[in-house]
C-alpha cells in the first residue's frame, strides 16, 4: 500500500520529502496521482485502437500506443505539478486556463479513437451500406466504360425479335390452316372441311413458313452464339477491371473512413449525437479534473512549505547576486586604484626623464 502511495505521489509530481512532512496532504495528491495515471492508460488504450485500425497489426498498435500514453501522462504531470496555490485565486485561474485548453485538446484528441470502439458496430453497419454502395457505383461505371456490351447485346435482342416474329407468322398459317381444314369460316378461309384446294394451298404455305424459321432460327443461332462468345470476353474485361477495384472497397474501413461514418450516423440518429457528446464530456472532465481538484481544494501546508522552499532559493540567489556584486566592486575599485596610481608614477617618471634631457641640453 505504501508503494502504491508513493507511486500516485509521483504520477501527481508532488515533492515526496514535502509530502511527508504534510501527512493531512497525502490523499490529495494521492488521488490527482491516480487521475492523471488512469488519463495516461485511456490515453494509451485509445492511441492503441486508433493505430491498430491504421496499420492492422497489434504489436506497431501497441508499441506507439505505450509511447502515446507515457506522452499524455507526462504532459498531465506537468500541467498539474507546474501549477502553484498562490493567496490570489484569480491569479491562480489565469495561470490554469491555458493549461485548460491543453487538457481539453488532449482530451478530445483520447476521447475520439475510444469512441469508435464504443459504436464499433454501428460503424461497421454503415461501412458495409458505403461498400454496398461503392460496388454498385463501380459495377455502374465499368458499364458505362464497355458500351460494347449493350451493342451486342441489343443485336442478340434483334435477332431473337426475327425469329420471334418468323415464329409468329409460322403460328399465324397453322391457325389458318387448321380452320380450313376443319371448316371454320373466316376472311381469310372457304369453310369447306376437308383437305382442299385452300387447305392444300396453306399446308404448302405452312410448310414453308415452317422451314424458313427452322433455316432463321439456326442461322441467328450461330450469329447470337458468336456474339455472346464476344459478350463474354467483355465482361471477363470488365470483370478483371471491377477484381482490381475490389480490395480498395473491401479495405474501406479504416481510420479516416470511422470518423466519416460516425459522423453520418450522429448526424442521422439524435441518440447517438447525444451520446457522442456525453462521452466527450466525459473524458474533458477527466483530464481537466486534476486541474479542478488543484484550482478548488484550499491552501494546505504542502503548498505552503513548497512556497518556503522556493523563496528560500529566491532569497538564496538574491544573496548570492550580493557577494557576487560586492566582490566585483570590490575588485573593479582595486583594479581602477592601483591602475591610477601606476599612471600618475609613470606620468612622473616622464617628467623627470624630460627634466633632465633639458638640464643637459
Amino acid at each position: 500500500m505504501q508503494q502504491l502511495t508513493r507511486f500516485f505521489w509521483f504520477c501527481s509530481g508532488a515533492n515526496f520529502s514535502i509530502l511527508k512532512r504534510t501527512p493531512t496532504e497525502s490523499n490529495k495528491y494521492v488521488g490527482i496521482g491516480a487521475t492523471v495515471f488512469f488519463t495516461g492508460v485511456l490515453a494509451a488504450l485509445a492511441a492503441g485502437y486508433a493505430l491498430f485500425t491504421v496499420f492492422q497489426s497489434i504489436w506497431p498498435a501497441i508499441g506507439f500506443g505505450f509511447l502515446w500514453g507515457l506522452m499524455i501522462f507526462n504532459l498531465d504531470r506537468f500541467i498539474v505539478s507546474s501549477m502553484r496555490k498562490k493567496q490570489n485565486a484569480w491569479a491562480e485561474w489565469k495561470l490554469a486556463i491555458p493549461r485548460l485548453v491543453l487538457a481539453v485538446l488532449l482530451a478530445l484528441v483520447i476521447s475520439k479513437p475510444l469512441e469508435l470502439k464504443m459504436f464499433e458496430r454501428e460503424i461497421n453497419r454503415k461501412l458495409d451500406e458505403k461498400k454496398t454502395e461503392f460496388i454498385a457505383e463501380s459495377k455502374a461505371n465499368l458499364a458505362k466504360g464497355f458500351p460494347e456490351i449493350q451493342e451486342l447485346e441489343a443485336k442478340i435482342d434483334t435477332l431473337k425479335y426475327e425469329v420471334a416474329s418468323a415464329q409468329s407468322f409460322r403460328d399465324q398459317l397453322q391457325k389458318e390452316y387448321d380452320a380450313e381444314r376443319f371448316g371454320e369460316k373466316t376472311s381469310g378461309t372457304s369453310g369447306i372441311v376437308g383437305l382442299g384446294t385452300n387447305a392444300k394451298k396453306k399446308e404448302q404455305q405452312l410448310d414453308a413458313a415452317q422451314e424458313a424459321l427452322n433455316s432463321l432460327r439456326a442461322r441467328n443461332q450461330i450469329r447470337i452464339d458468336t456474339i455472346e462468345a464476344q459478350i463474354r470476353e467483355f465482361m471477363a474485361l470488365r470483370q478483371q477491371e471491377f477484381e482490381k477495384q475490389q480490395p480498395g472497397i473491401e479495405n474501406f474501413d479504416g481510420l479516416a473512413a470511422r470518423m466519416d461514418a460516425l459522423s453520418q450516423l450522429t448526424e442521422e440518429s439524435q441518440a447517438m449525437a447525444t451520446a457522442n457528446i456525453f462521452i466527450m464530456l466525459l473524458f474533458i472532465a477527466i483530464e481537466t479534473a486534476p486541474i479542478f481538484v488543484k484550482l478548488i481544494s484550499n491552501r494546505g501546508p504542502y503548498d505552503e512549505i513548497l512556497e518556503l522552499h522556493e523563496d528560500k532559493v529566491i532569497l538564496f540567489k538574491g544573496e548570492k547576486w550580493t557577494f557576487a556584486k560586492g566582490e566585483s566592486d570590490a575588485r573593479v575599485d582595486y583594479f581602477q586604484g592601483t591602475h591610477t596610481f601606476e599612471n600618475e608614477l609613470r606620468k612622473e617618471q616622464t617628467n623627470k626623464k624630460n627634466k633632465a634631457l633639458l638640464d643637459i641640453d
